[in-house]
């Protein structure tokens, strides 16, 4: 994806993604120390039981000693209470932990996806970054919760298994050492190989979320187009692709555990004839070989486990990458190391100053070509042109959506350039063409603007802005759901609600984008009616496409070729007999 800094080279791979999470976890020491302490506890309860029963066999059975075998059995239960107590608290420890952790690094993935710049998402897809953001860290969580509970436990039995076996038989301890490269050399080659294709695997995963974003979102764009065929062929193409990476995942981590398994209990098989020897040849008793063999089948288990527990590691090591991948994106708008302030209160004139400005995604095609232009506080500018103008551009520029490659925007006799751009964004208030409206009620969409206001604020935002109109008519008032995208709304109602939120937002500078082509024709004379309200005393930009909203505008910018070409009245242009007088003639004809 091109909005995001692409994977590390194959040699670089490793578990090192996961150390992304290191600071996550070191919020947390107290909670870490409660879950070692409890691993601890499990640990040497479990590493207790191989010498009682080592004593059973060598004492408990013979006949002076009758009376021992109680004491052991009674021991051997005040073990297992140990080891399950210790287990539920190591258990439950350290799956909370990483549930914690997770939580964490979704909220940080999501502020850092907020803090993001227009080049960032001009090439990025929303499903996409949602995948990273659900799938990926539910990847992760597998392994730092549950995997990692089982992962601590089996290292740690198998540290002490070891130690023990050593304590317990020397001579038998050097040939598991001698064993230890061969299984262990395999299982790590094995796991590059896991690492890989579960990084593919949900690389795959992602391109099928984000296709079906898309879809969904688009669903009767579809129909309508009856493009169902179609897109159900793409999808399942994409759901295809995201199962064959899957299955070749889940073999390697198959085979993996499987040869931990086998190479694993194989050598306790050897280990164990070499110790039958032992014992038919006198030099070692049988509860000591059978203390030894329960040591070895601690250490064969805890590898076996292992062996899996690292399959999923290096998944999450995958999908960590993908993490790290997306916190590693920078915006290329950046908040200055010392940002220039702005003044206490913004008046709103506005200097454009020979702007010079390409998208990012088309260097070779400028939006803007040495724009200037000037706005007054409180004055109110259309700009008018044919598509492709360069109007939305002014807006994106305005807002430090993008920064110009040449030129200057002076806001209050300050560059913009030099501002944070959130305290730019304070002092403007935006009304799209396209408007966004979100699965919540008709009271926090509105809120959405200024989320501090009152109840009684956003109802008389509403009001100025005619929501009350259908409010009245929801089943809940203010408090209905609009449902996702405010798909029980009409588009005209959805626009309102968003010019509603640009006046209680209530900013010095007002940008409107055609903000009434949705409404019909008694709503767009009511709302503009609203809209004349809210724009007294604000400085306002407008962009019309059609000419007969900007009527009363105090000025009229032309635009074409990213500058301006023209400007004046309305009766001014008219009467120059240029671009914006054919504009006129061909809307204001047709009309007639």
């Amino acid at each position: 994806m091109d909005g995001i800094p692409g994977p590390a080279p194959k040699a670089q791979r490793s578990l090192r993604p996961l150390g992304r999470l290191l600071p996550y976890l070191l919020r947390y020491r107290g909670r870490i120390a409660l879950a070692m302490v409890a691993l601890v506890v499990a640990a040497l309860a479990t590493l207790a039981m191989p010498v009682a029963v080592r004593r059973m066999i060598d004492f408990g059975f013979a006949a002076d000693h009758a009376g021992l075998i109680d004491s052991y059995f009674a021991m051997l239960v005040i073990v297992v209470a140990v080891l399950a107590v210790a287990s539920a608290a190591r258990y439950y420890l350290v799956t909370i932990l990483g549930e914690r952790v997770i939580a964490d690094l979704r909220s940080a993935v999501f502020a850092h996806l907020t803090s993001l710049d227009g080049l960032f998402y001009d090439t990025s897809r929303a499903g996409e970054l949602t995948s990273r953001l659900t799938a990926d860290t539910t990847q992760i969580k597998a392994a730092v919760g549950a995997s990692a509970s089982i992962a601590l436990r089996n290292l740690v039995l198998c540290l002490g298994a070891v130690a023990m076996m050593v304590v317990t038989s020397p001579r038998l301890s050097a040939l598991v050492l001698v064993a230890i490269p061969i299984i262990v050399l395999p299982l790590v080659a094995s796991g590059r190989r896991v690492r890989a294709r579960a990084r593919a695997a949900q690389d795959a995963l992602a391109d099928a979320s984000a296709y079906a974003s898309e879809a969904v979102g688009a669903m009767r764009a579809l129909q309508s187009s009856s493009a169902e065929p179609a897109a159900r062929r793409r999808f399942d193409a994409a759901v295809e692709a995201a199962y064959d990476a899957a299955r070749d995942t889940t073999l390697a981590r198959a085979l993996l555990t499987g040869v931990g398994i086998f190479l694993v209990f194989a050598s306790v098989v050897a280990i164990l004839w070499v110790g039958a020897q032992s014992v038919m040849a006198g030099t070692m008793s049988s509860g000591l070989l059978g203390q030894f063999v329960l040591y070895a089948v601690m250490a064969a288990s805890g590898f076996g486990q292992l062996s899996q527990v690292w399959g999923e590691v290096a998944a999450a090591a995958g999908a960590a990458e993908r993490i790290g991948e997306l916190l590693a994106a920078q915006p290329a708008v950046r908040v200055p190391a010392q940002p220039a302030p702005l003044p206490a209160r913004v008046s709103g004139a506005i200097r454009f100053e020979d702007v010079r400005f390409a998208y990012p995604a088309r260097p070779d095609a400028p939006a803007l070509h040495g724009a200037s232009f000037t706005v007054q506080p409180g004055e109110r500018v259309a700009l008018v042109g044919p598509s492709g103008a360069g109007k939305s551009t002014v807006f994106q520029l305005l807002e430090r959506f993008y920064d110009p490659q040449g030129g200057r925007i002076v806001l209050d006799g300050v560059d913009i350039m030099g501002c944070d751009p959130v305290a730019v964004r304070h002092q403007i208030a935006f009304v799209p063409q396209e408007v966004a409206i979100f699965a919540d009620t008709v009271r926090e969409n509105i809120r959405l603007a200024r989320p501090e206001a009152s109840d009684a604020e956003v109802e008389a935002a509403g009001r100025a802005a005619l929501v009350d109109e259908f409010v009245a008519r929801l089943p809940g008032g203010w408090d209905t759901l609009v449902g996702e995208r405010g798909v029980t709304l009409s588009g005209g109602q959805r626009q309102r609600i968003v010019i509603a939120r640009a006046i209680l937002r209530s900013t010095p500078i007002l940008l409107l984008d055609e903000a009434t082509s949705a409404l019909d024709a008694e709503s767009e004379t009511l709302v503009q009616t609203a809209l004349e309200h809210s724009m007294v005393g604000r400085t306002t930009l407008v962009i019309a496409h059609r000419l007969s909203t900007v009527l009363s505008a105090d000025r009229i910018l032309v635009m074409e070729g990213g500058q301006i070409v023209d400007q004046g009245t309305h009766n001014e242009l008219v009467g120059k007999g240029g671009l914006y007088a054919r504009l006129a003639a061909l809307q204001f004809t047709a009309a007639a």
